[in-house]
């Protein structure tokens, strides 16, 4: 079966989470982005019974999965993309669901007072939110990241082979390096677990194919969004 992953085209967003699981896990799909029409996703989506709320969401056969975290979850148990337990299965979604928690409060510091308003109609509320997610909400996100890495019995959050959660991990350092630059550098060095899973899953021989296809969406608008005045070291 090929899957078709519907997303909003031109940003990376939530819509990589997924791209990275079906791209490592040499899952077939159709991705719907690249076809830069972003009518034919709402019109897609308007049709769809029950209807996602929001894109991301996969449709594999009969199902529509929407929400990144579900989507995933079935990804793993489908494709072997998590571990066969269902102890470390539900660690993996608890993990996926805490990057969830994280990629929100990151969005949340260029757009802090309402979704349908521009960033420069919530500067001032903005540079708050984002001071405090600097100072306090990213340390205990990433130190708690740091210890699921030091008390995992491998290199990879459950152990001795990557899964989905690796790989969303990977894409939440990768947005925030991008979008807190300084802030990021500045923590590095209390981290070096995260430094080392970021730069393993960016040598993953499975992902080089995708990494250099062009396919792989840049940062800018979307989740992750770089403004200079919210960051800071």
């Amino acid at each position: 079966m090929t899957y078709a992953l519907w997303y909003w085209s031109e940003i990376p967003g939530r819509g990589e989470f997924v791209r990275l699981a079906l791209e490592a896990g040499r899952i077939p799909y159709e991705d719907k982005a690249l076809a830069r029409d972003d009518v034919a996703l709402m019109r897609d989506r308007g049709g769809r019974r029950p209807e996602p709320f929001a894109p991301p969401y996969l449709v594999a056969g009969d199902l529509v999965i929407a929400q990144v975290a579900a989507i995933l979850l079935y990804l793993g148990e489908s494709h072997g993309l998590a571990p066969a337990d269902p102890r470390g299965r539900l660690l993996a979604h608890q993990i996926q669901l805490t990057i969830a928690d994280c990629v929100t409060e990151a969005h949340d510091t260029h757009h802090p007072v309402a979704m349908g308003a521009y960033y420069e109609d919530q500067i001032a509320e903005a540079a708050r939110r984002a001071d405090d997610f600097r100072t306090e909400r990213l340390p205990k996100f990433l130190g708690w990241f740091e210890r699921m890495l030091a008390r995992s019995d491998g290199p990879w959050l459950l152990g001795a082979d990557w899964s989905y959660a690796d790989l969303s991990l990977f894409q939440l350092l990768d947005g925030l390096r991008f979008a807190f630059p300084l802030r990021m550098e500045r923590l590095a060095g209390g981290h070096p677990r995260l430094t080392a899973l970021h730069a393993a899953v960016a040598a993953l021989p499975v992902l080089q194919p995708y990494f250099k296809s062009g396919r792989r969406q840049p940062y800018g608008d979307g989740i992750f969004r770089h403004y200079p005045e919210l960051d800071a070291a």
